[in-house]
């Protein structure tokens, strides 16, 4: 199940997150902008209900209280409307906000969208990524070599 990328992001640690609006996944609006004086984790995943992903989401589900003591608001996001978002959620009791990316225009933004090598095929699709967000907007860290099943570890312990 290997991927490899072949257009990783081109942002950049101490610059702004591209601000943007989505919908959760209870068809409830969602800004980044109003997130600033927060720190945040945003996630960017493949897709909802695959083994992979699932994995991920399920351990920062696992972790969302020593995630929130150290003062980060937890959001996923991915390809997918907010219905399937819904499903998703409630099918594995993830307590953060999963954020609908159809058109996948905020995958774009953040530059986690292209071509990509899975299992021997070239598809185009989400590069899992992880965003550290600072209180003012910018990104203190991109870990965009995200390991499931130790995705919340590596955001408490800097690591990525």
């Amino acid at each position: 199940m290997a991927v490899t990328k072949t257009a990783p992001t081109q942002l950049k640690p101490g610059k702004k997150a591209p601000s943007f609006r989505a919908v959760d996944q209870d068809g409830n609006p969602f800004q980044s902008k109003d997130l600033l004086g927060k720190k945040w984790v945003l996630f960017f995943y493949p897709a909802d209900l695959t083994p992979t992903c699932t994995v991920e989401a399920c351990n920062l589900r696992d972790h969302f209280k020593q995630l929130k003591k150290a003062g980060y608001e937890v959001v996923g996001i991915s390809k997918g409307d907010a219905a399937s978002k819904k499903k998703f959620a409630e099918k594995h009791d993830l307590p953060y906000r999963l954020l609908a990316d159809e058109q996948l225009t905020i995958a774009a933004k953040f530059g986690v969208f292209g071509e990509k090598l899975f299992m021997g095929k070239v598809i185009e699709g989400i590069f899992r990524t992880t965003f550290v967000i600072d209180e003012e907007g910018k990104i203190e860290r991109i870990i965009d070599q995200v390991k499931s099943k130790i995705a919340a570890e590596q955001i408490l312990e800097g690591k990525g």
